[in-house]
């Protein structure tokens, strides 16, 4: 798996929360940035959730000074967005008063600096995580490399070091949900978990309730993964036997993003990967880079996939597929697990996948990560 994908792709991919602060004050922003043309500057609050942020304040900035103000009742995250720079700072509103300098020219966490005690443990994180990234994305590379050259050897020694990485980097990140003592700190890191084991995080998350019992945005959070947690252990549908390699994939129709109906039949033809999925399957969301790397790799050689989400929710499908780069068919019946799909296929967890061939029949099911390219490449030479 590709946790730099993976990464970029979650980066704001949280739980919805409310932080409570029980200082319910203005805070007032005063900033200097050096190296930018005079231009309008925005405060917004940003949520960890699919819900549009907002802007509190606007102010025009001359000679790289400016004032902005908010009033918040809870301590959360909130963003400066610039009018006509691409550049764009996130902050913990922790004090009344937070002093802000930044550098233009620097787009790195390094450019700013906010000196309040959230925000230098915000900046702290980022750029161990941007460190970690960085070297995991780098044996990424190393990795489709050597996939290409044929080097076998090499390549299992950069799949081990890939390993040892990600753990490195699941326990850099769990050590800050399980020590920050800031609630935004806290739940920023939480984002980073989708993929991390369930076993682990759930003792994570049942101790964030311990450490802020008072908490709001924390004991939001908490229930989220609750009822998360609680929808993966409902019961499932009964299901008729699950389809095997040689028989006929089972045909069905369902509405694509578009509203319309579309059937795996008119895929008929070509090599198809039936993939099921759903935004709020972290697992999902992880072989997602795995999923988008094939269909790049094998889309001229009649190959393609057609994703099939167990989502409710229209709107979180549809950024899921954005932020993935998911760029081929998708449909749902928006119906859960009670989806047509469960029934016909009768898989109960995903992701869960099976590839068809031009006529209909399935050659294989449940291609993982390297299973995937190696099974494709085999076939469509």
């Amino acid at each position: 798996m590709n946790l730099v994908k993976l990464l970029l792709s979650t980066f704001f991919f949280l739980l919805i929360i409310s932080c409570n602060n029980n200082n319910e004050n203005k805070f007032t922003i005063e900033g200097k940035i050096k190296n930018i043309q005079d231009q309008h500057i925005y405060l917004e609050q940003m949520y960890f959730s699919e819900k549009t942020s907002d802007v509190l304040d606007t102010a025009m900035m001359e000679n790289g000074k400016f004032t902005l103000s908010g009033m918040a009742n809870e301590e959360g995250l909130f963003r400066l967005r610039l009018e006509k720079d691409p550049n764009s700072y996130i902050l913990i509103n922790d004090q009344s008063a937070i002093e802000f300098t930044a550098d233009a020219k620097d787009n790195s966490i390094d450019g700013q600096d906010i000196n309040t005690p959230a925000n230098i443990s915000l900046k702290k994180m980022i750029k161990g995580l941007v460190s970690k990234s960085n070297k995991i994305n780098a044996v990424s590379h190393e990795i489709d490399s050597l996939q290409n050259s044929k080097a076998d050897s090499l390549a299992t020694v950069a799949k081990s070091n890939m390993i040892e990485l990600e753990k490195d980097f699941q326990q850099f990140m769990i050590s800050y949900i399980d020590s920050s003592t800031d609630p935004i700190v806290t739940l920023f890191a939480l984002g980073y978990s989708n993929s991390f084991d369930q076993q682990v995080i759930k003792k994570s998350v049942e101790n964030l309730a311990k450490r802020f019992p008072k908490h709001k945005g924390v004991a939001t959070a908490v229930q989220e993964y609750h009822n998360f947690w609680n929808k993966q252990n409902e019961p499932k549908p009964e299901t008729n036997k699950k389809p095997i390699v040689g028989d006929l994939a089972p045909d069905f129709t369902m509405n694509d993003t578009e509203g319309k109906p579309f059937s795996l039949h008119q895929l008929k033809g070509q090599y198809v990967l039936v993939d099921f999925w759903a935004s709020w399957c972290g697992p999902c969301r992880g072989e997602n880079p795995n999923v988008v790397a094939a269909y790049n790799k094998y889309k001229n050689k009649n190959f393609t996939v057609l994703s099939v989400s167990l989502d409710e929710d229209k709107d979180a499908w549809m950024k899921a597929i954005k932020d993935d780069h998911l760029t081929w068919k998708h449909i749902s019946d928006l119906k859960g697990w009670s989806s047509l799909s469960v029934g016909m296929y009768g898989f109960d967890g995903i992701p869960y996948n099976v590839l068809v061939d031009p006529q209909g029949k399935i050659l294989a099911t449940e291609l993982r990560e390297n299973a995937l390219d190696e099974f494709l490449g085999k076939t469509l030479k």
